[in-house]
């Protein structure tokens, strides 16, 4: 089953007069890179995070998130009473000395001045943090199922693009015979020109002309490279059947195609078959494209 590297999961918690928001998202990428944003107190439990999300996604740019928002009252925040007290009497003291008026607002100046909020470090508890591990698989297994819909598209694409290439391949055959007997003709038509344009020429040898000519038309055979592209093709779509994701073999697979592909466009030697060459070039790179974002 093909899975493709572009994913998104989310999912969201409730704890008291918090609200968790977990998101996951994934990109192409040749490694594993993961980038957390986690905040409060579950900071301490990224390493265990990204261990898990190591165990099931295994590749691609992830950018994994919690966000919490506060939907009551707001625990763990006090005024420090005593340092606004301070603040206050050597604010008017100031003011004094500097003759300023005694009705200045210093409350809002004072609230902004440091340490006067003060903000209590939230322990994590173990109950929590199992009710947030749950939600977190909860956004595994979203990322997870958009990523197999994603890629079961992706396989239908490639299995169209790939018959596309064994079609096309069928096409050469009408060319090849008559290619052969073209540039049979060709050559001995040469060879003739050639002769009657050098009479003195008093020796020629037309055995051994015969056997260079059957060995250039031999190396311009292309049969070994039709049937090794269709056997590449076969296992191409054998591999796409596997029930895990094999991009990284795909890649492989599409490389040796590739490899027939051009090997048959040069031993070609006739337009028509260059054409068939080139519209095959062209599905391989739109596969290729494609294979870029699978896992």
């Amino acid at each position: 089953m093909i899975k493709s590297m572009t994913g998104f999961g989310k999912s969201i918690l409730e704890m008291g007069a918090k609200k968790l928001t977990i998101e996951i998202k994934s990109l192409n990428s040749k490694q594993l890179d993961i980038n957390t944003r986690i905040a409060g107190p579950f900071r301490e439990k990224e390493l265990e995070i990204r261990a898990e999300l190591s165990r099931t996604i295994e590749r691609g740019k992830v950018e994994f998130s919690i966000y919490i928002d506060n939907i009551g009252e707001m625990a763990g925040m006090a005024i420090n009473k005593p340092l606004v007290r301070k603040y206050y009497h050597d604010l008017r003291e100031l003011a004094s000395e500097l003759n300023e008026p005694e009705n200045l607002a210093l409350l809002p100046v004072i609230l902004r001045m440091p340490d006067v909020i003060k903000t209590e470090q939230e322990e994590l508890d173990e109950s929590e943090w199992l009710e947030v591990n749950i939600a977190i698989q909860e956004a595994l297994s979203q990322f997870e199922a958009f990523r197999m819909q994603e890629g079961e598209l992706l396989e239908k694409d490639m299995v169209k693009r790939v018959a596309l290439i064994m079609r096309l391949l069928q096409e050469v055959k009408p060319f090849e015979k008559r290619r052969i007997v073209m540039l049979r003709e060709r050559m001995m038509r040469n060879q003739a020109e050639y002769r009657e344009a050098n009479a003195i020429i008093e020796k020629f040898d037309e055995n051994r002309f015969e056997q260079e000519l059957f060995y250039f038309l031999e190396k311009l055979d292309i049969t070994e490279e039709k049937v090794r592209l269709h056997k590449h093709c076969e296992y191409f779509g054998e591999t796409l059947a596997d029930p895990d994701s094999n991009g990284r073999k795909l890649g492989f697979i599409m490389q040796e195609i590739g490899r027939e592909i051009n090997t048959l466009g040069s031993k070609a030697n006739d337009a028509d078959i260059q054409k068939i060459v080139v519209q095959m070039k062209d599905e391989l790179e739109k596969i290729k494209e494609q294979l870029a974002n699978i896992l």
